[in-house]
């Protein structure tokens, strides 16, 4: 591997390690193609904070360090893949997920929300098996978020799921409301869609069926812990 800029000037395999994994942002990045983005406007979607132009500078520095590999796409767009050794980091991302999970404090976490980044993650994970075989759309609802961040729409067609910020116009099978907080909370494992909508936090209305296996099909963060019951009952 190459080095990268940042030398810790110590020949020991922590800050070897640690100058290729931890210049800022560069977690998160390898988090967007550990969960499969391989396009630069889709890794842009998961760090929408993140400017392009360091973007770039870390997939030439990850490039170089041999952690990512560049490649022609079917359609002749640039891809960006994990290298063997990008591969191996995957456990290395993992845990720092499951351990930010455990143990950084939870109510601070949730006053860090971006209804976008939920969103996107969502569609990620999205299981189809339990929906209909034909399309659907499901309208999210934020009703304290500001006016453009306030409605999304998941739209199911087998197993391809996109995520839109603007109507789609096709007709809408299920309407979910509540607050930001809550859906977070639900999609990181610490609420269920029962206890929500039995709390009055969660709306659903529209397809009966859909409704009902929502928590089956919605899935969970990858750093979610599964805690006994949870996913048997919407």
């Amino acid at each position: 591997m190459t080095e990268m800029t940042g030398s810790y000037g110590q020949f020991c395999p922590v800050a070897m390690a640690a100058e290729v994994f931890c210049t800022r942002w560069t977690p998160l990045v390898l988090r967007e193609l550990l969960c499969g983005s391989r396009r630069f406007n889709d890794l842009r979607r998961g760090v929408p904070r993140m400017s392009p132009t360091l973007l770039s500078k870390r997939l030439k520095e990850l490039t170089q360090a041999g952690i990512i590999e560049s490649r022609r796409g079917p359609d002749g767009s640039i891809e960006y893949h994990l290298t063997p050794a990008g591969e191996e980091l995957r456990e290395v991302v993992m845990t720092l997920g499951f351990w930010g999970q455990h143990w950084v404090e939870t109510q601070h976490s949730l006053q860090k929300l971006d209804p976008s980044l939920l969103m996107w993650d969502m569609r990620r994970h999205l299981d189809p098996v339990p929906l209909p075989t034909r399309r659907c759309t499901v309208l999210f609802y934020y009703p304290e978020q500001p006016p453009a961040q306030q409605r999304y729409w998941l739209v199911i067609d087998g197993r391809d799921v996109d995520v839109c910020s603007t109507d789609p116009g096709f007709e809408i099978d299920l309407y979910v409301t509540s607050p930001l907080r809550t859906m977070t909370a639900i999609w990181m494992g610490i609420a269920t869609v029962r206890a929500e909508m039995n709390a009055g936090r969660l709306e659903l209305d529209g397809d009966t069926d859909m409704a009902n296996s929502m928590q089956q099909w919605l899935g969970l963060s990858p750093f979610a812990r599964e805690q006994p019951g949870r996913g048997k009952a919407a």
